[in-house]
């Protein structure tokens, strides 16, 4: 099997950690590579996140570093997480956990398949998010005003801080401190949830990904529109942001862990 090692690069713990976990899959039998800027800091040759290929990625980190894995790669690889973060929503292995799984799972692996959504803005395609897009003002204070239209009907026009497009994934992120619900990751829907509506009719909605959805903003003020906090495009002061399932999944490798089981251990643990 062909893994490529994803690390945190500001601890040297969780870069020592990676060299001693790529041993241990080279022991096993693994054909091991790493990513160019986690090799860079272990001394060894690597493979820019553009042109990761291969079976499977590992990366030891954070949710911020697997949305960047899944954000860089330019063809999707199963991924899996190893927390070296505070949470690790996007992590199923503590990394005292990562050598018996390997060891269990010597050849194959089950994988999800999770949604992403796939954003453009007035017919330019910007990107496509794993966990949310947030547009916001980047005036701390100054709302913004929205329509929501599924099918060409309008469904909701408000006025709020901004606005989260958020997938089942990103449920439990984002969406979650902002009060929206948390969605089992294997449903097919967008979650809205708008960041401190000015109504307090204005609530969360989920919308099938068979639904033609549009959100248009109106605003006199600057706004910019961020992709997994990796991204960020400023938006006119009139602006349709089309919101469609990305062509591509991204894909996790599934640990045989429960969902509800892991949210309520992390969630217990905050």
């Amino acid at each position: 099997m062909k893994i490529v090692l994803v690390s945190r690069i500001d601890d040297a713990d969780a870069l020592r950690y990676t060299g001693d976990l790529a041993r241990d899959l080279e022991a096993l039998g693994h054909d091991v590579a790493f990513e160019e800027g986690t090799a860079r800091h272990l001394g060894k040759e690597g493979v820019p996140f553009e042109e990761i290929t291969g079976d499977l990625v590992v990366v030891v980190g954070g949710d911020g570093s697997v949305l960047l894995t899944v954000h860089q790669m330019r063809k999707q690889v199963p991924v899996l997480g190893v927390n070296w973060g505070e949470v690790g929503f996007l992590a199923d292995l503590e990394p005292d956990e990562a050598r018996a799984f390997f060891a269990a799972n010597k050849t194959t692996f089950p994988v999800e398949r999770r949604l992403r959504v796939s954003l453009s803005v007035d017919g330019r395609w910007l990107g496509d998010a794993l966990n949310e897009a947030v547009i916001v003002t980047d005036r701390p204070a100054k709302m913004l005003r929205f329509g929501v239209y599924v099918d060409g009907t309008p469904a909701e026009r408000f006025r709020a801080d901004g606005l989260l497009i958020s997938t089942p994934t990103g449920s439990t992120a984002y969406a979650m401190s902002a009060g929206g619900p948390i969605v089992d990751p294997l449903i097919e829907g967008f979650l809205l949830v708008p960041l401190a509506p000015y109504m307090l009719s204005s609530r969360p909605h989920i919308i099938s990904t068979g639904r033609n959805l549009e959100i248009t903003l109106e605003t006199e003020k600057p706004a910019h529109l961020v992709i997994d906090g990796q991204s960020t495009f400023e938006l006119e002061r009139e602006a349709t942001i089309t919101v469609k399932k990305a062509d591509e999944p991204a894909l996790f490798v599934s640990t045989g862990k429960p969902f509800f089981e892991k949210v309520n251990h992390k969630l217990r643990n905050l």
